[in-house]
């Protein structure tokens, strides 16, 4: 039986070219990946690879001549593609309501925080025996220290 070269349907990652390549000359798929990654920062990469795709019939291809090969992968580029878009556009949904929450909540919890220092402020200016053992010149460095940590250590958390 004569050897045939496919795009594998197991053995992928984006179309099956690299996988239905290393089947057909017998060679680990990693390598193939390999030179193919390499071959993208040559500058020739991408493009081979796309018109490969678009060339070599899939396993379950039932085309017979090759105008129609490139017709059903075409057409499997396009299913790729919106599958591709609809997961990339769920993550970035799904990452942004959480975004929007922690947003939120960061807010809130400002909010309460400025809302009790100007109630302590406002309470001290009343009643100036009320706060006799505070000193009132540290009051505000000691809050931007305070937000600069908050700044900074929530940075790192949202990594």
């Amino acid at each position: 039986m004569q050897k045939r070269l496919y795009r594998s349907e197991t053995d992928r990652i984006l179309w099956g070219v690299c996988g239905g390549l290393s089947q057909y000359f017998d060679i680990d798929p990693t390598i193939i990946r390999i030179i193919a990654v390499a071959s993208i920062f040559i500058g020739w990469g991408i493009i081979a690879y796309i018109i490969l795709a678009m060339v070599i019939p899939s396993e379950r291809s039932r085309a017979t001549e090759p105008k129609e090969t490139v017709k059903e992968n075409i057409e499997e580029f396009k299913v790729t593609a919106e599958n591709l878009g609809e997961e990339v556009r769920q993550t970035f949904a799904a990452s942004s309501e959480v975004n929007r929450r922690q947003m939120s909540n960061r807010r809130f919890w400002l909010g309460i925080i400025l809302i009790a220092i100007g109630i302590i402020v406002v309470l001290a200016n009343l009643y100036h025996d009320l706060f006799w053992w505070f000193r009132w010149t540290y009051l505000w460095p000691v809050i931007l220290i305070i937000i600069g940590l908050l700044i900074i250590f929530g940075r790192r958390k949202g990594r």
